[in-house]
């Protein structure tokens, strides 16, 4: 799998990628990044990637030239080592937001060309020339793509086979269907008391059964309060069962 990351600010990716757990998947290479800056690729002493934008108004546009140029340095070393053209994602407001759903389908795929726009934005005529798909990390406006390049990039590195020490980890994980795509339960840890805090007894049972009927409860319970449009979803699919519907009812009298 592989990802070029255009972004006009590379050295902001050189922490991210040495840290944590998924280091190991972009130091091995199971998951391989390479940074691309189309300043390098821009005409001029200046190497100008943006200007101001036709009509008038605040701020600046990156320029659609120095863009296309060092998207066709990419697409050359693609067709060099015979990769197929990966489709161009840029991190936009205006895209639709980042799912589960989206995740695991890149994590299944071979990588994409990510674009972290700047400024006001990407001029349009390359975005409709060139961009496959935007997506956005939600309702609200960041300085740039770096951040969301880099929530795309570990949301799907930590999928990968063998990534987390865990291989059953990322499927407990809040939005994943084997939870039928509702919120995880809350977890405790030692020690047993904290600041006259105890932990719930089913936790401490030991019995299996009764331990998951505690988490599949709280899951419910949790999802109802915070994110009630995923309950909906669940019950549309046919995903709660008479147990989740008697949790959500008793909830619903408190």
């Amino acid at each position: 799998m592989r990802f070029d990351v255009i972004t006009l600010f590379p050295e902001i990716f050189e922490a991210f990628l040495v840290s944590g757990v998924t280091r190991r998947a972009y130091e091995s290479g199971q998951v391989e990044v390479k940074l691309w800056n189309p300043r390098d690729y821009a005409q001029g002493n200046y190497r100008r990637v943006d200007d101001r934008p036709f009509g008038g108004g605040p701020g600046m546009v990156m320029m659609a030239e120095p863009l296309a140029a060092c998207l066709e340095a990419i697409r050359a070393e693609e067709r060099g080592q015979d990769r197929h053209a990966a489709p161009l994602v840029l991190f936009s407001p205006i895209g639709p937001t980042l799912q589960h759903t989206t995740v695991q389908k890149w994590a299944d795929s071979a990588g994409a060309v990510l674009l972290c726009g700047r400024y006001e934005g990407v001029d349009q005529r390359f975005i409709d020339q060139f961009v496959d798909q935007q997506i956005s990390l939600g309702d609200f406006v960041m300085s740039g793509g770096e951040i969301a390049a880099m929530a795309l990039l570990d949301a799907v590195t930590r999928l990968q086979p063998g990534v987390l020490q865990d291989g059953d980890s990322s499927q407990m994980d809040s939005f994943h269907p084997a939870l039928d795509g509702l919120l995880d339960c809350p977890h405790f840890t030692r020690p047993e008391q904290w600041q006259g805090q105890g932990v719930p007894e089913a936790l401490m049972s030991g019995h299996h059964a009764q331990i998951e009927t505690w988490r599949r409860a709280q899951r419910v319970g949790l999802t109802q309060r915070l994110r009630p449009d995923l309950i909906d979803a669940a019950r549309a699919n046919g995903l709660l069962n008479d147990k989740d519907e008697a949790v959500l009812a008793q909830q619903k009298s408190l």
